[in-house]
C-alpha cells in the first residue's frame, strides 16, 4: 500500500505539474498609472561613482527607461580626501580654516551629482553624515569596515544646530547655482539614513531638530524643494524602536513645537523607510524571507494612515532588499548566495508586485522601492556582494530592471491561476507552491507584460508550462518579443561559470561576458495574428525565471 500510494502521490502531481497555469491579460482593463517605482537606487560607497566601472554602471541605469533613475548614497558630508572604502566614503565639503571659519568645498560632491546627470540619473539627496568639525564627539571618526563600532563621530548629532543649518542651506544653493531651479526641484532631499540604529549617536528628540533646521533650510534656499524622512529601518512589531521612531517623526512634524522656527510642525514633502527581506540557510539550501520585507512595507503603511494630512505624500522606500548587508560578502553569509542568480532578479519582481497589492490597498503612493545595490571595485569576479555589476559584467538582477524599464503606460489587469494571495504570502511566505504571476503594462501601440515564477526556496524544481492569454488588444497583427532572465539567458554568472570561474578572464572571454550579461530574447521575434482581439501563446517558464514579452503594433 505504501508503494501504491507513493506511485498515486507521483502521477498526481506529474498530472498537476503538466497542466497550464492559466494566466490572462486584459489589455483593456487599466489599474491606473504605472509609477516605476523600480528606478532607485543607492549604496554606501559614494567614491565609487566615478571609478570606471562606477561610471559604466551609472551610464546604464541612465538609460534603463523612460523616466530618470534615482540615486541615493552615504557618506556625501563627511569629512575625508575621497579615498573610497568599503562602507565608507568622504567629500571634505565641511572644514574650518585656521581662523575657525566655515570653508565650503563642493568638488567632491560635485563630482558625484556630476556623474548622475551626464548619465540622465538625478540624485536622491541624502543629507549626511556630519562633518568631523561640526561633530559632537568627533572622535574616534573613520568607519574602518568589518572592524565593528570602531567610528562613530560621523553619527552624532552637530555641536551647533545653526551651523549645520547653514551648511545644508549652501549645498542646496550650490545645486541650484550648478544644476538649475527646474532640475534641483525635481530632487528628493532626504535627512540622514536609519537613525533609529547606530547611524545616529543622538536621541530621536535630537534626529527631530536636525530635521528642523534642515528643513528651514532647504526651504529657505529653494521653498519649491522637497524634503522628507526618516529613512528609518524595517518597521517592527509596534513598540519595536523602528516603529516608535517613524511614528513620532510622525508626530512631530504633524504637532511638535519646531527647534528652528518656533512654529508648529515641519514641513514634510514625502516619507522614507526601509524594508528588508530576511533569507536563511535551511537543510542545506537558500530560504528567501519576502514576507518580512512586505511585512516591513506594511507596518509602516499602518503607521503612516493614523496620520490624515500626510496620507497622500508620496512613499520612498529608500532601501528595499531582500537582506540587510551589501558589503557581507557570501563566502561568509551562504545565505546571500541568491545574489549572483536568477533566483534575486525573481525575488525582485515579487517583492515589486506585493508592494504594488499594498500601495493599492491602502490607497498609498509608494513612489519607488530603492534597491541597495552598486559596485565594489577592486573585488573578485562574482565574489557574492550584494551588487548589481562586477568588474563591469552585469549580473541577472540587472536584467530584472531593464525588463521594468520597457514597461510604461497604465497597469492593465493579470489574471494567474499560479498567484498567491498577498494575505497569504504576508501570513506564511511562499513555502509551498510557488508564486507564478505577472505584471502588464499598455501604452500606445504597445503591452508588456513581466511574468514570474518565484518560490523562497532555492531548489531545483521543474519548469511550469504556461498559457497566456493577451485580451483587448486593438490590432490585427502585432509583433511579440519575448525576453528571459534564467540559467542560460540574459544571466553573465552561468557564462563564467562555463568558462571555468576565471579571475582574469582573457579580452575576448571578458566580451562574451559583457555580452551575457545584458538582456537576452528566448526566441526571435515573430508576428502573430489576433482572434477576437485577443493573442494567445504557451510555453515553459522555470522555477526562478523571468519573462518580458512585448507586443507592439
Amino acid at each position: 500500500m505504501k508503494t501504491l500510494f507513493c506511485l498515486v502521490s507521483l502521477s498526481a502531481a506529474a498530472l498537476a505539474q503538466s497542466q497550464p497555469i492559466e494566466i490572462r491579460v486584459d489589455a483593456a482593463a487599466s489599474r491606473g498609472a504605472f509609477h516605476p517605482l523600480y528606478d532607485y537606487f543607492g549604496y554606501d560607497e559614494p567614491n565609487y561613482t566615478y571609478a570606471d566601472n562606477g561610471k559604466k554602471l551609472i551610464a546604464e541605469l541612465g538609460a534603463l527607461g523612460s523616466v530618470r533613475a534615482q540615486i541615493r548614497a552615504h557618506h556625501l558630508l563627511v569629512t575625508g580626501d575621497g579615498t573610497p572604502a568599503m562602507k565608507w566614503g568622504s567629500t571634505n565639503a565641511y572644514t574650518l580654516d585656521a581662523k575657525g571659519q566655515p570653508v565650503y568645498d563642493w568638488t567632491i560632491v560635485d563630482r558625484i551629482f556630476d556623474t548622475y546627470m551626464q548619465a540622465n540619473a538625478r540624485p536622491f539627496v541624502e543629507i549626511g553624515f556630519m562633518p568631523e568639525a561640526l561633530s559632537r564627539a568627533p572622535e574616534p571618526y573613520i568607519r574602518h569596515w568589518p572592524k565593528p563600532d570602531d567610528g562613530k563621530g560621523w553619527a552624532e548629532p552637530p555641536k551647533d544646530y545653526a551651523a549645520w543649518g547653514e551648511l545644508v542651506y549652501r549645498w542646496v544653493q550650490h545645486s541650484v547655482d550648478r544644476y538649475g531651479k527646474a532640475e534641483v526641484e525635481q530632487w528628493s532631499w532626504e535627512l540622514w539614513n536609519e537613525p533609529d540604529i547606530f547611524y545616529w549617536r543622538g536621541t530621536p528628540e535630537e534626529y527631530d531638530k536636525l530635521y528642523d533646521y534642515t528643513a528651514a533650510a532647504v526651504k529657505s534656499a529653494l521653498p519649491t524643494a522637497r524634503v522628507g524622512g526618516p529613512g528609518t529601518t524595517g518597521p517592527g512589531a509596534a513598540a519595536s524602536k523602528s516603529s516608535v521612531f517613524l511614528k513620532q517623526f510622525l508626530e512631530h512634524c504633524a504637532h511638535g513645537a519646531n527647534a528652528a522656527t518656533g512654529k508648529t510642525g515641519a514641513p514634510l514633502d514625502f516619507i522614507s523607510y526601509h524594508a528588508k527581506g530576511s533569507p536563511r540557510l535551511l537543510e542545506g539550501h537558500v530560504r528567501m524571507g519576502l514576507r518580512n520585507q512586505l511585512l516591513n512595507v506594511q507596518r509602516g503603511l499602518d503607521i503612516i494612515k493614523d496620520y490624515p494630512q500626510f496620507r497622500a505624500l508620496p512613499i520612498v522606500l529608500s532601501e528595499s532588499d531582500p537582506e540587510g548587508c551589501a558589503a557581507c560578502v557570501a563566502s561568509e553569509h551562504p545565505e546571500n548566495a541568491y545574489r549572483n542568480t536568477p533566483l534575486y532578479a525573481s525575488y525582485t519582481a515579487a517583492a515589486m508586485a506585493g508592494i504594488l497589492q499594498l500601495a493599492d490597498r491602502y490607497h498609498a503612493d509608494i513612489a519607488g522601492m530603492l534597491t541597495w545595490a552598486f559596485e565594489f571595485e577592486g573585488q573578485p569576479y562574482f565574489e557574492g556582494y550584494r551588487t548589481l555589476a562586477t568588474n563591469g559584467i552585469d549580473k541577472p538582477i540587472m536584467n530584472l530592471f531593464r525588463m521594468a524599464g520597457l514597461m510604461r503606460g497604465d497597469r492593465v489587469e493579470v489574471k494567474s491561476a499560479g498567484a498567491l494571495d498577498l494575505d497569504s504570502v504576508l501570513q506564511n511566505g511562499i513555502h509551498e507552491t510557488a508564486d507564478i504571476d505577472g505584471i502588464a503594462t499598455r501604452a500606445e501601440r504597445e503591452i508588456s507584460i513581466l511574468l514570474w515564477n518565484y518560490h523562497d526556496d532555492d531548489l531545483a524544481s521543474a519548469a511550469a508550462p504556461v498559457h497566456l492569454t493577451i485580451a483587448g488588444v486593438p490590432a490585427a497583427r502585432a509583433m511579440v518579443e519575448h525576453y528571459r532572465i534564467d540559467e542560460t539567458h540574459s544571466n553573465s554568472y552561468t557564462a563564467w561559470q562555463r568558462m571555468g570561474s576565471p579571475q582574469q578572464p582573457t579580452p575576448a572571454q571578458y566580451a562574451a561576458l559583457e555580452a551575457a550579461g545584458q538582456l537576452q530574447l528566448l526566441t526571435s521575434p515573430e508576428w502573430r495574428t489576433a482572434t477576437n482581439q485577443q493573442f494567445a501563446m504557451t510555453f515553459d517558464l522555470p522555477r526562478q525565471a523571468v519573462s518580458l514579452l512585448r507586443i507592439t503594433w
